[in-house]
This record gives C-alpha cells, structure tokens and sequence, in this order.
C-alpha cells in the first residue's frame, strides 16, 4: 500500500512496477539505449557504421568461421580520440583476407591460399612479411632482401630493417586471426550482428528527435487550441483534421521529397518524421487542457490575475503530463516504424549508415530462401521487438495514470 505522503509521480512508479509486461519492456528500452551508446566499442565490426566489406564472404550463414589475415593497408592511420572510438568506432587499419591455409617460404613472403566464397576454387596470393606488417610507401613500396632481413621503406618515409624470424612471429601472433560471423553476413560481406547494433542508434535517435518534435509543435498547438478556444480553436481543428486525413506514413514521405538533399539525410528524416506525428499530440493535449483549464485552481489563477501563459505552463501542462508521456512512448513506437519504412522505400538514411529498415529491403528477396532468410528476419524482428516494447510501456504508463477506481 502506499504511503498517505507519497508523491503522486512516486504512486504513479508503484502502480507501473504493478505490470509486468511494462517493465519488461521498460528493460528492453533500457538495453537498447546502452548498446546504441556503446555499440561501436561492442560490436564485432567497429568500424563506423560497421562497414568492413569482405566480399568474398557474403551472405554467409549464422556461425560461420574462418581464418583471417589481416594485412596492413598501406595509407597514414590517425589514431581517433577514445570518445570518437567508443560512440563512432574507428576505421580499420588492415584489409581482411579470408583465408584456408598459409605457409611462409623463409625468403620474406607469405603464400596464403584466399578463400574467395563457398563452392569456389581457393586463390594463390603472396605478400611480403613487411607488407603484411607495416604500412609501405605508395613511393617506395619495393622490399629488399638482406640476408635474413627485410628493408623497406614505410607510408610516413622511414626507412626500416625487420628480422624475417621476427616478422613471421608477429604475423603468427597478431595478424593471423578467427572471426566468426554468428549472424552471418550481407551481400556486402558486412557483419550482420554489428549492423544490427549499430541500427539501434539510428530507430531510437529518430524515434527521440522526432518525438520531441511532435511534442513541441502539439503540446503548443493544442493547449493554445484548448485554453483559448473560440476561432483560435476552430483554425487549429482544421489544421488538425486536414493533416488528420492524410495517412503519416504518406506525410512523412512528402516531406521527405520536399526537403531532398538540401540538409543531411538524418537530419531530413528527423524533420520529416517529426512533422508527421505532432496532429495527434496536439489533439490529446487540446482535450485535456478544455477538461482542466475549468479546475477551481485555474479559475483562482486567473482570478489572481495571472497571465495566460503562466497559467498554461505552470498550472495546466504540470496537471497533463500523465496523457503527454503515454502518448510520447506510442509516438515512439510509430517513430521507428515510420523511419524503417522510409528507409525500405529508399527515402531513408543513406548508405552506408546501417538502417534496420534498409536492412530489410535490401534481403527481403531472401524471405522465401529457406537458408538465406535470416538476412531479413533478423532487422525484421528487431523492428517487432522495439515497437512492441514502446507499445507496452505506453499501455502500463497509460494504466499508471489512470488512478479512476484503482488503488497501489
């Protein structure tokens, strides 16, 4: 039972702990925000937007393993900020090369037999020990044999020597490497769990701007539409059932068109999500303010000779949170689907920024490929698992709120 001095937001708290269902999902939101924050530093791929192409590994199945080589790019690596390497993920500094076997012929080469797809006759590729190490000169890049040493010349100009036994220990410690896909990859050879983390960002950053957008432009429309009423009301209702008519998904993808490519492509999904949701925030929130603006604690404001917006704000809005939030989590929820949906018609996010959306459209021609079908599933269920979470936490703060006939 709760306390005759618990706050109203402190019931509000122990009624929601109440449903099981809510805070399950209130869990799963919660998840889902840290591995947006943290996904570039989790994931398999931590290049940005976890866009290392293997493509002689593409579309392979969950759990595939392999021996890799990774071999030094031959370009000037900037070493990024922690900050940058933790929330953006950093560039590879090695080409990945698939490879069956390998053997080291003691002139300073390495001859590997390349993996190059399933059912495919393996490739004979040799690389220099010092190629496969450091970075060479685009200049200079010729390696010299002395005795049983390697010369060379590296990207920034220093001229350098290496022990052959000595490079063939570091390549056996360091550049010889098993990855395993465990969800396998796309047409790209893109690693598809890394993808898939780094898509949580993009749902719920669209999912968050978007609704403080809708929230800002409904909450403003409608409390003036409610507490002013007469023509203020009625231009606003038009507005409202004009847009109304308009299917969202069709709006947002009208604005979307509108804008083009004149801001960036995030930036454009933000607004054109965002302008698409706001009529029904305005008409939840014009509904409660005409209930609450005639509250005896209104009426002694204005009696007080308050002005109009301070009363709005500090005594109508504060009384309406409750509807506000519920309908902020659905907004969420049809965030999310609005974006994935733009991005499987092509409007979207541009590649190569991961979209579960675009995900989706780019393997939806595997759904009926027995083996193959995971590459759309898996965007799919990602798509199911968040919406439904922001769907049942709007049903339990929904239910939170309500306090008619209920006690903690």
């Amino acid at each position: 039972m709760a306390s005759a001095h618990d706050s109203p937001l402190r019931k509000t708290w122990k009624r929601l702990k109440k449903n099981k269902p809510a805070i399950v999902s209130l869990f799963v939101i919660i998840i889902a925000v840290l591995l947006a924050i943290l996904g570039p530093s989790i994931a398999p791929d931590k290049t940005p937007d976890a866009d290392d192409q293997v493509l002689e590994l593409a579309n392979v199945n969950p759990g595939f393993t392999t021996q890799m080589l990774l071999v030094r790019k031959n370009r000037d690596e900037r070493s990024p900020s922690f900050l940058s390497k933790v929330f953006f993920g950093q560039d590879n500094p090695y080409q990945l090369i698939p490879i069956n076997s390998y053997k080291m012929d003691g002139q300073g080469n390495m001859v590997v037999q390349a993996f190059k797809g399933e059912g495919r006759t393996p490739q004979e590729m040799t690389f220099s020990l010092a190629d496969v190490v450091y970075a060479l000169s685009a200049e200079e890049p010729e390696v010299q044999l002395i005795g049983q040493q390697l010369s060379f010349v590296t990207f920034s100009g220093d001229k350098k020597t290496a022990d052959i036994a000595a490079l063939q220990k570091q390549i056996t410690a360091e550049n010889l490497v098993t990855k395993k896909y465990r969800l396998g990859t796309d047409g790209y050879g893109r690693d598809i769990l890394s993808r898939l983390l780094f898509g949580v960002r993009v749902s719920l950053s669209v999912g968050l701007v978007a609704v403080l957008i809708s929230l800002t432009i409904g909450i403003f429309l409608g409390s003036i539409a409610g507490f002013f009423r007469g023509w203020v009301d009625d231009v606003i209702m038009w507005l409202i059932n004009v847009i109304w008519a308009v299917p969202t998904i069709l709006l947002a993808m009208a604005i979307r068109f509108a804008i083009g490519d004149k801001i960036n492509s995030f930036l454009a999904i933000f607004i054109a999500v965002g302008l698409s949701m706001w009529v029904e925030v305005a008409r939840i929130v014009r509904g409660q303010v005409l209930m609450v603006r005639e509250m005896e604690y209104v009426q002694a404001a204005r009696g007080l000779g308050f002005a109009n917006p301070r009363i709005i704000l500090k005594h109508i809005l504060p009384n309406i949170i409750g509807p506000i939030m519920v309908i902020a989590a659905a907004d969420f929820a049809s965030a999310i689907l609005i974006e994935a949906g733009l991005s499987f018609v092509g409007i979207g996010v541009k590649p190569p920024t991961p979209s579960w959306g675009t995900m989706l459209n780019d393997h939806r021609t595997y759904l009926l490929t027995p083996d193959k079908a995971f590459l759309a599933l898996a965007p799919g269920i990602c798509i199911m698992v968040m919406v439904l979470a922001f769907n049942l936490l709007g049903n339990g703060l929904r239910d939170a709120f309500d306090v008619k006939g209920k006690t903690v």
